[in-house]
């Protein structure tokens, strides 16, 4: 039960924890919030989830997955500069491996408001000890200004507006936020989950680690 860092390369080791992380997303944001993005045998992905990207995946004691994150180095093609890129306007369009791009954050919503704030910590933990042991100097995304608030920010998590605030065709207000990276965000996270050891152990992540070092 818990947090797992999982991509291509060890997610041999995890079972049907990617498939079943997305059809997670495929519920949460295609049936739920009906996105307009690819599916495939009620599966949500899109051409950002690559050999390069990372993701915690969540998974309850029964290892169904419950809700995922997630990251990408903006070495390469990304969401924000290939479909938003007027969105950033407070600093240079990032690109390189010490930047990446969080994006796909979500929890199964049939789940009890007590669990599912225990996974948003959980999953931002796990996050934060990643983009540390990898040197991550930062990230950027895209939410809502109420959502940057509610997972990030209130997590104890500081977030920068680095753009102004847009307006989807839906009507939703989204604006791109710079994740800042430092030993202090990881502290008080420890504070509001009290899990004060590392979520990475028994994750199977030592070629992750291996291959941006």
């Amino acid at each position: 039960m818990g947090p797992l860092i999982i991509s291509l390369e060890n997610s041999h080791a995890y079972g049907t924890a990617m498939v079943e992380m997305l059809r997670l997303r495929y519920k949460e944001f295609k049936e739920r919030q009906s996105y307009d993005i690819p599916t495939f045998k009620n599966m949500e992905y899109d051409h950002y989830d690559t050999p390069a990207t990372v993701y915690v995946i969540w998974r309850d004691a029964k290892g169904l997955v419950r809700g995922c994150s997630r990251m990408a180095p903006t070495d390469r093609n990304y969401m924000i500069r290939d479909l938003w890129p007027t969105m950033i306007t407070e600093r240079e369009m990032p690109n390189g491996e010490g930047i990446w791009e969080s994006s796909r954050f979500c929890i199964d919503s049939t789940l009890d408001a007590d669990l599912r704030r225990q996974i948003k910590l959980e999953i931002l933990q796990a996050k934060i000890e990643y983009a540390l042991k990898v040197d991550i100097k930062g990230m950027v995304g895209v939410m809502s200004p109420l959502i940057w608030r509610a997972v990030f920010i209130n997590s104890g998590w500081p977030v920068d507006h680095i753009g102004p605030i847009s307006q989807l065709e839906s009507g939703e207000k989204i604006v791109a936020g710079w994740i800042h990276v430092h030993p202090h965000i990881l502290s008080n996270l420890r504070q509001k989950t009290g899990i004060h050891h590392s979520l990475l152990e028994g994750n199977n992540v030592n070629d992750l680690l291996q291959r941006v070092a």
